[in-house]
């Protein structure tokens, strides 16, 4: 628990002269992540460049640089999934989904021989970097877990200057004391804000704005919130995406159970990313593919839908119900890549054009059932649309994958093996 109060104690007052958050050494990785733009000039899209975790599940004071395309390797066991996770629950948290909601079984977060403190306290901290037009901003969060889940503190900096801060100061009470930067006469703003939300995500709606210390604090805390709204979970499931589906809003869930739904909507509506899916789908499924359509199924005018390769002239097309679970695989990971929020079941920050959001694919497993072929295409679709600024990937693969990625310029494998 002492990690929880560590976090909790630089909590006291926003000050210019506050110490930054100390730099640990990061796993190695195949290459240097980068969120800049040209030049080195800040992103134009807020993005996560840095993932932190402290005694969280296996991981210790640990330091996760991400860069366009950033992939977890590692043996079974080396705590890949949970640092996806990790960056999961960041997203909800800034969606402003309760603690409860995020965690609900959080003492599978906290590592297995953490002794509690003299309270019966045991706990973990998660926190981010954030790069964008504001510059780099950090947001660290502790979070108790036993005897009672809640947040014992949180800080929102820039430039070594803290600009929200919050403690547990009574125990009794189901709120923290929050301290944000006001500049001015007041120099600081106190309020308490509830134990079980993101403080930083409720700031819009406590900051007026009024001076440039406000302004400055409102920059910073809606540059990580759009950052990591802006985030697909996404894990297609073979099982689920070869019958026929009721046709719908087109807007592709994370199990990719509606697949066909979503190319019904992108051939007509996305002409071009469209033509892009059936140019990968050449690479990632076996025989020719001449385009990707769909087909009524079912009853006529019942509405539903199923997704066929059209194998050219002269050649029967092929039902995605007969592909393998590779080539499903496959083909739902090249369309969330090549496509966007307005495509995917994600709901970024609303009052943010979708041009100044960049989304995050979070692909646990990624090369689960792929050959090297279909994995080396999908990582090049990737940086395809992480040298756009659109999509930015964030999985984990196992050692083949790993061998894969290594072999690409720009992508960075982060090497989780002891």
């Amino acid at each position: 628990m002492d990690a929880i109060l560590d976090a909790a104690r630089p909590a006291a007052t926003p000050s210019p002269s506050a110490a930054a958050p100390s730099s640990r050494p990061a796993p190695a990785a195949s290459s240097v992540p980068s969120g800049a733009g040209p030049g080195g000039a800040p992103p134009a899209r807020p993005v996560v460049t840095e993932l932190r975790l402290s005694a969280y599940g296996r991981h210790r004071s640990a330091v996760f640089p991400l860069g366009p395309v950033t992939l977890f390797a590692g043996a079974s066991g080396s705590g890949k999934s949970q640092a996806l996770e990790a960056y999961a629950a960041l997203a909800r948290l800034a969606s402003g989904t309760r603690l409860e909601e995020v965690f609900p079984d959080p003492a599978a977060r906290v590592p297995e021989r953490a002794v509690p403190d003299a309270d019966g306290r045991r706990g973990f901290r998660i926190g981010c970097t954030v790069d964008g037009p504001a510059g780099p901003v950090s947001l660290d969060l502790a979070v108790q877990a036993e005897p009672g889940l809640r947040v014992v503190g949180e800080r929102l900096s820039q430039d070594g200057q803290i600009l929200l801060a919050t403690a547990l100061r009574d125990p009794r009470r189901r709120s923290v004391q929050a301290a944000w930067l006001t500049g001015g006469a007041i120099g600081v703003t106190r309020a308490p804000l509830p134990d079980d939300r993101l403080g930083t995500a409720l700031l819009p709606l406590r900051v007026a704005g009024s001076t440039a210390g406000q302004r400055r604090v409102l920059a910073a805390a809606e540059q990580v919130v759009v950052a990591l709204r802006s985030v697909f979970p996404c894990d297609p499931m073979p099982g689920r995406m070869r019958g026929p589906v009721p046709r719908g809003d087109g807007r592709l869930r994370g199990d990719c159970a509606n697949l066909a739904d979503v190319l019904r909507r992108t051939r007509h509506e996305c002409g071009t990313r469209h033509a892009l899916l059936a140019a990968a789908a050449r690479t990632g499924c076996a025989g020719p593919v001449a385009a990707l359509d769909v087909r009524e199924a079912g009853e006529a005018g019942d509405g539903w839908v199923a997704g066929v390769l059209d194998r050219g002239p002269g050649r029967p097309a092929t039902d995605l119900g007969r592909l393998g679970a590779g080539e499903l695989r496959f083909l739902a990971l090249a369309l969330v890549l090549l496509t966007g929020p307005g495509v995917l079941e994600v709901e970024p920050a609303a009052d943010v054009l979708a041009a100044r959001q960049a989304l995050t694919v979070l692909a646990d497993d990624l090369d689960r059932g792929l050959d090297r072929r279909q994995g080396a295409e999908l990582l090049r679709l990737a940086l395809l649309s992480g040298g756009r600024g659109h999509v930015r990937l964030v999985g984990s693969v196992g050692e083949d994958g790993a061998g894969t990625a290594r072999r690409i310029p720009g992508v960075s494998v982060v090497d989780l093996t002891p």
